[in-house]
């Protein structure tokens, strides 16, 4: 359980994520099961992180989810850069290490297809990924938060990717990350 509070707080700590654009009246099922995805994480009180039902329920949510999207997939219904988009937001609320992976794939699909706002996705899929096989993130996307270390972004290799690359991503560079970690820390003084 304490893994999947880290997540789920990692997951609360990135930045707003601009709504997708539709081209058409038509909500496709993949971009109903993104809204469902992304509306679950909006304005998330920290008590309710407590609160096991509430977790618990969340992680069902996402799970069932993440099946849908997988058979979507595998029946060829996601083709579009939105549809790969999508995908790679509820894969990344996944629990696994494949999960991350996976979404890490579907974002350089939507970037592959033109949805330039994908890079961003695809640094944060890498960088959950490599944090959750035991390897030190890249891009400096993830942010965690335990009782032993209080908020923070490592495992973290801060020397590999330049900051130039982080803007070309839409990552925001190391200065900024600082800012935004320093503010978590300050916000949760009682806690450690």
């Amino acid at each position: 359980m304490k893994t999947i509070m880290a997540m789920l707080i990692a997951g609360m700590a990135l930045p707003a994520i601009p709504a997708a654009a539709q081209t058409s009246g038509d909500v496709t099922e993949m971009a109903r099961i993104y809204q469902d995805d992304q509306a679950v994480r909006e304005n998330i009180k920290p008590e309710q992180l407590k609160d096991r039902e509430f977790v618990t329920r969340m992680i069902a949510q996402d799970r069932a989810r993440r099946a849908r999207t997988a058979e979507l997939m595998q029946q060829g219904k996601l083709t579009t850069a939105d549809d790969f988009y999508h995908a790679a937001f509820v894969f990344q609320h996944g629990s696994e290490p494949g999960d991350y992976l996976l979404a890490h794939s579907l974002a350089i699909s939507a970037t592959a297809l033109g949805r330039k706002d994908a890079s961003w996705i695809a640094a944060a899929t890498l960088d959950r990924y490599l944090q959750a096989i035991g390897q030190k993130q890249i891009y400096g996307t993830q942010y965690r938060n335990s009782p032993e270390t209080g908020p923070t972004m490592e495992p973290y290799d801060h020397a590999l990717i330049s900051d130039a690359l982080r803007r070309a991503l839409g990552v925001p560079v190391q200065v900024e990350q600082q800012k935004r970690l320093d503010g978590m820390k300050a916000q949760l003084p009682a806690a450690r």
